[in-house]
């Protein structure tokens, strides 16, 4: 069955849509079906993936708050074994709208758990809060990848996210894992770089990734032209460094089974 891995900082500028789209392109060019869920109100996944987060029809928002099935909702991109559920600005008023439903944690969990028979990956791009939409998300989950950007305050927030995540597999997901720490927006030229990086190390050990992200403008552009960089910018190193992130995400993932 596939795995189900949630993206998520409640800290914003991180990186997290970016390695939503560019993880999720990068495991469908190393041949496996992938369904990246946008389940951030801002839809930039959308965007990034080439769409207009305005006029889409159906979204995650009709997936959690309304009687859509997931089939009606994914669209099928352009690129290499991967679909989308998009988003849209309606999902903002879901911390509402959703407390009216009993099971409110589980929404999500309920409407895609048989999905896991026809993807190898569904990647969950959360918004940067705690709030029920990521909640949500971390039921649903196996993992939550949690990227964290190369700065003085890379840890900041950081133990609120670890005791969400305890709190959610102590009473609603007892399978759910810390999947990685992702070291994002990296400057190996910077000694504030590598100090950051061994306090992240010291803090979370063998849960931070051997892959880190560089600091590219191509990855910044991409966004712009609709498309994942590794369709962008083929030999870009933020196009190697994410297929080494999800050559890792596979194998850790054979390593289970």
């Amino acid at each position: 069955m596939g795995r189900i891995i949630s993206i998520s900082n409640q800290k914003g500028g991180v990186g997290k849509t970016t390695t939503a789209v560019n993880l999720s392109a990068a495991l469908g060019i190393l041949n496996q079906k992938v369904l990246l869920i946008d389940f951030d109100p801002q839809g930039n996944t959308t965007s990034g993936l080439g769409f207009n987060k305005k006029k889409v029809e159906l979204s995650s928002y009709d997936l959690l708050e309304k009687e859509a099935k997931p089939e009606e909702i994914i669209i099928h991109t352009e690129f290499k074994n991967l679909d989308l559920i998009p988003s849209h600005i309606n999902l903002a008023a879901a911390d509402s709208g959703i407390s009216l439903f009993s099971g409110k944690e589980s929404r999500l969990k309920s409407k895609i758990e048989h999905l896991k028979n026809f993807y190898d990956y569904i990647i969950v791009d959360c918004p940067p809060s705690l709030g029920i939409i990521t909640i949500n998300a971390f039921c649903a989950g196996d993992g939550v990848l949690v990227p964290i950007q190369c700065e003085f305050y890379a840890l900041e927030g950081l133990s609120q996210l670890v005791n969400t995540i305890k709190v959610v597999k102590r009473h609603h997901n007892s399978k759910l894992e810390i999947e990685g720490i992702l070291m994002t927006m990296c400057d190996t030229r910077l000694k504030l770089t590598h100090q950051v990086m061994e306090e992240v190390k010291k803090n979370f050990s063998d849960k931070v990734f051997k892959t880190t992200i560089p600091r590219t403008v191509k990855l910044s552009e991409a966004p712009g032209f609709g498309k994942p960089v590794a369709y962008f910018a083929r030999f870009n190193p933020g196009t190697w460094a994410y297929k080494g992130l999800a050559k890792e995400i596979i194998n850790k993932n054979k390593e289970r089974s």
